[in-house]
């Protein structure tokens, strides 16, 4: 029988929900951000409360579910402790807060100013400005410093002294924080009344304001909703992803946080250890290659890496990871960290340095979880290697991972798993990745991972700088920081009027020094090439081999013939790109591909 968990809704009077915060029963995760309201944002409550304005829904969590174990904390300015909650506060913790700090508390509330500025406030309702219609209400909240003293001039001058019972009642200030309180409230009308001589006009002015300000205040209900014990972690999640209005949405990784606090286990504290050792801090070899792999990618690979080697579903949806077992996250991290670490090792072999030039930050979830699996030894083999190198590429050059990825994370551990380990595998990824010869002419900007995949793969080819003549590893990489740079350059092909399709695609880009683009500068490559060999030193034979290492035909090049340098660069990138996925690209030979370049990319053709 299917749980029904629809959540249940009670309108409730305010001075309940505030006694339940004073008392412990209704509590925060621990995960909830701090309190963050300004005293304007405060004023401006307690003006919608008297005058029973709506401020929306309270939606909380009734505690004691073992699904969902959360590490929790009293509301700010609670002095209870050692009290389990009944309920957590999922929705509506900045407007409770702000409310019991005002209305409850008998210390001033520790607050900010618009700009940010921590000041101390008790807050007081102007009874006159409360009755005259004419008033703004926020206007009539007052908030006054913690020595209920507003004062000018430089703290001179004070031009509100509300410091006495007394003084209150001169200036007919009611403090908002006995609001709750009837046995204080009845005091301070008695004062009230008392102060000023029961003079019939201060009578029927404080009778007056009880019934439209006091009454609506402590009579004032807001719905609650209430999410049953039995609500999977997945639906709380969910709930704060709609219901969050503090533009900071709540994470899956805060919230695994939240259940893992309840075994003592600060995983934020552990996430710092893991990520300094995911991106090497400390190695011989200083790269910021693996600086995009966050808390929540991490989680993702640990909980495919767990559900691979158990006996459900390979998964990594967000349900399965809010899901991942406490004990499983201790028994497979230090497995998964190594297994990252080979996947940086990887990525170095396809030279691929930097965050920069990764093309999918993505895919290193199942790379990093396939190599937990394979381990150590597996991965080293020349075989595990061609695979792993295969996968990897037809996922970038297909732009497979651009979308939802969760579905591929498992086809592609099962699969490349299974290939590496010699057993039948349906290589999804692999034949599902597909990449057009006309793609080349899109590929305009570094932005798509299939231009950073092809600049890599130059890299790959052991391309040399003009200049200086050295191919790119690891440090020269981080320290040189090369650049991808125009070959026919951008002033000369403008010049020239020749078609920026075609100029500004990747077929005209490769990655050079930043001392080779300053000579290239806006030359035709007939004129830079002569320069680059006096300025470096250089015969022609030299050049020669530099710039085809860089998958260019050197003689169109130095005759400035832009065309025939195109057609043939685009058919040497091609040929690299299927190399790289291990198959053709069908379409080299097609009408559109002839439409859009002028010629066939056909190996054989002109």
């Amino acid at each position: 029988m299917a749980i029904n968990i629809a959540p249940k809704s009670l309108d409730t009077e305010l001075s309940e929900l505030m006694r339940e915060v004073s008392t412990g029963k209704e509590q925060l995760p621990e995960f909830q951000r701090g309190w963050t309201w300004d005293n304007d944002r405060i004023r401006g409550i307690i003006a919608s409360l008297s005058q029973g304005y709506p401020m929306g829904a309270i939606m909380r969590l009734e505690y004691g579910n073992e699904n969902v174990r959360f590490k929790y904390r009293t509301i700010e300015g609670v002095t209870v402790t050692g009290v389990t909650p009944e309920f957590l506060i999922l929705d509506g913790q900045q407007r409770l807060t702000s409310m019991y700090r005002a209305t409850c508390c008998k210390e001033p509330v520790e607050t900010t100013t618009e700009k940010g500025k921590e000041i101390k406030r008790f807050y007081y309702l102007d009874i006159k400005k409360c009755l005259d219609e004419s008033e703004d209400r926020v206007d009539a909240v007052i908030a006054v410093p913690s020595d209920r003293k507003i004062k000018t001039n430089f703290d001179r001058d004070v031009v509100l002294d509300l410091s006495t019972r007394e003084l209150e009642f001169e200036h007919e200030m009611f403090p908002i924080n006995i609001i709750f309180d009837s046995n204080a409230r009845e005091d301070w009308a008695d004062g009230y009344k008392e102060y000023h001589e029961y003079d019939k006009a201060f009578m029927e002015k404080y009778k007056q304001f009880r019934t439209q300000v006091i009454d609506t205040i402590v009579g004032y209900k807001l719905p609650v909703i209430t999410l049953g014990k039995e609500t999977p972690r997945e639906a709380v999640c969910k709930v704060f992803e709609n219901v969050n209005t503090g533009g900071v949405p709540l994470t899956v990784f805060e919230l695994v946080t939240a259940t893992f606090a309840t075994y003592d286990f600060d995983l934020r504290k552990d996430w710092i250890e893991c990520r300094d050792k995911i991106r090497g801090k400390g190695e011989t070899l200083n790269t910021d290659v693996m600086e995009g792999v966050d808390e929540t990618s991490f989680l993702t690979a640990i909980t495919l890496y767990t559900t691979y080697l158990s006996d459900k579903m390979t998964t990594s949806k967000k349900k399965d990871v809010l899901a991942l077992n406490f004990e499983d996250y201790k028994k497979n991290r230090d497995i998964l960290l190594e297994g990252y670490k080979m996947a940086r090792k990887f990525l170095f072999q396809q030279y691929v340095f930097r965050k920069r030039d990764l093309p999918y930050t993505t895919q290193l979830i199942p790379l990093s979880a396939i190599c937990a699996v394979i381990r150590t030894a597996t991965f080293n083999l020349p075989s595990t290697q061609k695979i792993l190198a295969k996968w990897f590429w037809c996922g970038i050059m297909g732009e497979m991972y651009g979308g939802a990825n969760e579905t591929r994370y498992a086809t592609d551990i099962e699969d490349v798993v299974a290939d590496i380990q010699g057993k039948d595998s349906q290589n999804r990824t692999i034949n599902a990745a597909y990449f057009s010869a006309t793609r080349l002419l899109s590929l305009q900007t570094r932005n798509s991972a299939a231009y950073k995949g092809i600049m890599a793969l130059v890299y790959r080819e052991q391309c040399r700088d003009f200049m200086q003549g050295i191919t790119m590893d690891i440090v020269k990489s981080m320290d040189e920081s090369p650049d991808i740079h125009h070959i026919f350059p951008e002033a000369y092909c403008k010049k020239m009027g020749l078609d920026k399709s075609k100029w500004n695609s990747i077929v005209n880009k490769t990655p050079l020094l930043p001392a080779s683009n300053r000579q290239i500068g806006g030359d035709a490559p007939s004129v830079y090439s002569g320069n680059i060999m006096k300025k470096a030193e250089i015969d022609e034979v030299e050049l020669r081999f530099r710039i085809e290492s860089h998958l260019v035909n050197y003689d169109y090049l130095i005759a400035d013939d832009f065309d025939h340098y195109f057609i043939a660069r685009a058919k040497a990138i091609l040929k690299v790109i299927e190399a790289a996925m291990g198959k053709t690209i069908a379409d080299k030979g097609s009408e559109q591909t002839i439409k859009e370049y002028g010629c066939s990319l056909e190996d054989n053709a002109n």
